[in-house]
């Protein structure tokens, strides 16, 4: 990619936003001054619909957002997701079954109408919605694969990250993705097909951008799929080593305003 980039894409927690879950002055003020120039900017994150708020009350206009890993294409605007890619209830049987019977002591939720709402085991962690009508404990491990999720979420006690990712990728291979966007130990599923690339791409056949002609910004291994699939792909000095090890550059910390000085040398703002 010689000129400028016809698409910004860029991923949120670890990337955009600080460790302090704000968005800078600065990167917002860049944001906007990209968009302006008409090069459309879009969030591709791992977040659900019902925390895109929390990025949105920062921003002086609402980014449209590939969400839950690829799985979701939200358009702020009018509220409505326009592409969705669920992995139906025999699909997600068929997962959980395997992990139940595969990792023992594993504890899952599910990320259902398009994500704005998610189900969880009784075991499930909550740490920012309690008591939020968005979330709900499930009455029976059955439940939590009775209805279409665009994502599937698992935990494992204290595992390591990367090597629980591992243990979870290992099987279920050619079943579904699995991918992790945090060091907690979580791991992230979709159906086969379903990643941030796959749903960037529809983003952009959409508005008639190439792949050759995007600028992606990510940090974690979620990101792997979107920033192998674009023409320059960005990795946050924060990254993931897998992350730091395929960009093509790095941009300063999330923390440093990274996302904003990358782009302001690139359209010499």
């Amino acid at each position: 990619m010689n000129s400028l980039p016809r698409l910004v894409a860029t991923d949120i927690d670890g990337t955009l936003v600080r460790s302090d879950r704000t968005i800078s002055p600065r990167t917002i003020a860049t944001l906007e001054r990209v968009s302006a120039t008409g090069v459309p900017v879009v969030l591709v994150t791992g977040r659900p619909i019902r925390w895109l708020h929390q990025v949105y009350e920062q921003l002086s206009t609402p980014l449209p957002a590939v969400c839950a890993n690829g799985a979701v294409i939200y358009d702020p605007d009018t509220d409505t997701p326009l592409h969705t890619a669920p992995m139906d209830p025999e699909m997600l049987s068929r997962v959980a079954e395997r992990l139940r019977a595969e990792i023992p002591g594993v504890v899952l939720a599910v990320e259902i109408e398009d994500s704005r709402h998610m189900l969880h085991e009784q075991e499930w962690p909550v740490r920012y919605e309690s008591g939020m009508p968005t979330i709900r404990v499930v009455g029976s491990p059955e439940e939590i694969t009775s209805a279409p999720a665009v994502k599937l979420l698992a935990r494992s006690g204290s595992r390591d990250a990367d090597e629980f990712a591992a243990l979870v990728n290992g099987c279920l291979t050619g079943l579904a993705e699995a991918t992790h966007s945090s060091y907690s130990g979580l791991v992230e599923i979709s159906a086969v097909g379903v990643t941030k690339a796959a749903g960037l791409e529809w983003f952009c056949r959409r508005h008639g951008v190439d792949a050759a002609d995007v600028i992606a910004f990510g940090d974690m291994p979620n990101d792997l799929p979107m920033l192998t699939w674009v023409g320059r792909p960005v990795a946050m000095a924060n990254a993931h080593r897998a992350v730091l090890e395929i960009a093509a550059d790095t941009a300063l910390s999330n923390d440093d305003d990274g996302v904003a000085a990358y782009l302001e040398k690139v359209f010499g703002f």
